[in-house]
């Protein structure tokens, strides 16, 4: 198969592939939104056309999601990583604690974070099985009074995927950043979801946060204005500048996922992707190992090693050769990473699981 426009078929982690059809679509308006005569690029964030792109993205996030009544859904800046911050910065009061599952490096990095504003507590930590598990949510012995309990939901580096959502009680808050919209997640279990654009939902440059009012009305009355959620609900995400054409971006990506089944059909799909390429990981005799413990592996992240470094680069190479980009596993764990978010066509990850089937037979 060969994709449109020259395109290779792209594993990267992250910013990651764009549905083929949303790229087109800003492509035609790019010189001229709707006839505004301006791109969205250049457009006044106060202006009619860009309140109604925001708005038709939230809603369109919120039907996907089945957002219930009694949460705010913003567009933020900052990424993810941002958010590792401010969370305890707004939830986290003196003299408290908030507790934190750490199942790969970007869950030990918000937990970095927190310890840098109050006190953070480790309830689970895989470190000693190098991040291949997650363990059962309601097994986690949650501190009696945590501020919060966070954990993140897919790890992209690791690749691996709790795959079940809170089911005791708490305020739960999730770091989705590279499986948000990848299947439905129950919304109601959480006091908050916030997730980084550039993985499954848009370029970088933006986080969506979706935030209940019962834990919003924990935040402080007041606090730095750009990194204040109450301030920027109020304002309805636009305090200041928000990043106009992410937004823009993801609301074209919603609008997809709503024309081709929601995510109900999405989730099928995912999970089929994934499937094809550990199936040639399993099936290789051992020359490929996945990362990931079978019950955790991520249908977003699939990570694996080759028998040592030299066949690792030599497999890269081949693999970018024949339009297979971004193999390259994350420096802190090496060996292989295939990113397939929603938005990676099926047909490559039969591509890819052929090619490793080849490239094991003549190894």
């Amino acid at each position: 198969m060969s994709l449109p426009y020259g395109r290779a078929f792209n594993f990267s982690a992250g910013p990651s592939c764009l549905p083929i059809e949303v790229l087109e679509e800003a492509k035609e308006q790019l010189l001229n939104y709707k006839g505004t005569g301006v791109s969205v690029m250049e457009m006044s964030h106060r202006s009619k056309p860009y309140e109604q792109i925001i708005g038709e993205a939230e809603q369109d996030l919120r039907t996907l999601l089945g957002v219930p009544e009694g949460y705010k859904v913003l567009f933020l800046q900052g990424g993810a990583s941002l958010h590792f911050s401010m969370i305890p910065m707004s939830f986290l009061p003196e003299g408290a604690s908030a507790d934190y599952i750490v199942t790969g490096s970007w869950g030990k990095k918000a937990v970095e974070a927190a310890k840098m504003v109050g006190s953070a507590n480790v309830v689970y930590d895989a470190k000693a099985t190098n991040y291949d598990r997650t363990p059962k949510l309601a097994e986690v012995a949650a501190t009696p009074g945590a501020a919060y309990i966070h954990f993140t939901s897919n790890e992209t580096i690791q690749g691996v995927d709790f795959f079940e959502d809170p089911s005791t009680p708490g305020d739960w808050v999730c770091d989705m950043s590279s499986d948000i919209l990848s299947r439905p997640v129950d919304v109601s279990r959480y006091a908050m979801i916030y997730a980084g654009a550039q993985k499954n939902m848009g370029p970088a440059g933006a986080v969506a946060v979706i935030v209940s009012d019962a834990f919003l009305d924990k935040a402080p009355a007041s606090t730095h204005p750009m990194l204040d959620y109450r301030l920027q609900a109020e304002n309805g995400s636009m305090y200041n500048t928000p990043p106009c054409w992410t937004v823009y971006i993801c609301g074209l990506v919603y609008k997809w996922l709503l024309k081709t089944g929601g995510l109900e059909a999405r989730a099928e799909i995912n999970r089929r992707k994934a499937q094809v390429i550990y199936d040639a990981i399993d099936g290789s005799g051992g020359f490929y190992k996945g990362h990931a413990q079978p019950a955790n592996r991520s249908w977003m992240n699939l990570t694996f090693t080759l028998p040592d470094d030299d066949t690792t680069a030599r497999f890269i190479a081949e693999a970018k050769a024949n339009g297979l980009a971004e193999l390259k596993g994350h420096r802190s764990v090496g060996g292989c990473r295939a990113s397939v978010y929603n938005a990676f066509p099926e047909e490559g990850c039969r591509v890819l699981a052929d090619f490793m089937t080849d490239f094991a037979q003549r190894a």
